[in-house]
């Protein structure tokens, strides 16, 4: 995720929330006509969208309800993941999951805006 285009692009990834994480894999195949391939982190299986270089994202598996606008947008805030979380609370938002490490992908942060959609913040770094 951190070399997809993050330096002129605002969006760089997403999450799709998906209960049966099979069942998502084999509808977005034939929806999209585009492979997908599986991936863990920490254990926990996802499928990737095959990108060719280009902004993506994956498929997610989780027990909790699926809830409406359950994709999680990944915006660009590589070099200033702290000062976005500081400005993203004084603009009255809120903290969800605060800063942690993808591996090799960076970090991420996720918050609440002023009209309750979810976000997640990318950094390639800490800071």
């Amino acid at each position: 995720m951190s070399g997809l285009n993050s330096k002129h692009n605002r969006a760089v990834w997403f999450d799709i929330a998906v209960s049966d994480l099979e069942r998502a894999a084999a509808f977005y195949r034939a929806v999209l006509d585009l492979p997908l391939h599986l991936e863990r982190t920490r254990g926990a299986p996802f499928y990737v969208f095959e990108h060719g270089g280009g902004n993506s994202g994956c498929l997610v598996g989780t027990e909790a309800p699926i809830q409406p606008g359950g994709v999680l947008l990944y915006l660009n805030v590589d070099g200033r993941i702290r000062d976005a979380l500081v400005q993203a609370q004084r603009g009255g938002g809120v903290i969800l999951d605060p800063i942690r490490p993808m591996g090799e992908h960076g970090f991420r942060a996720v918050i609440q805006d002023t009209e309750g959609n979810r976000i997640a913040l990318h950094s390639r770094r800490n800071t």
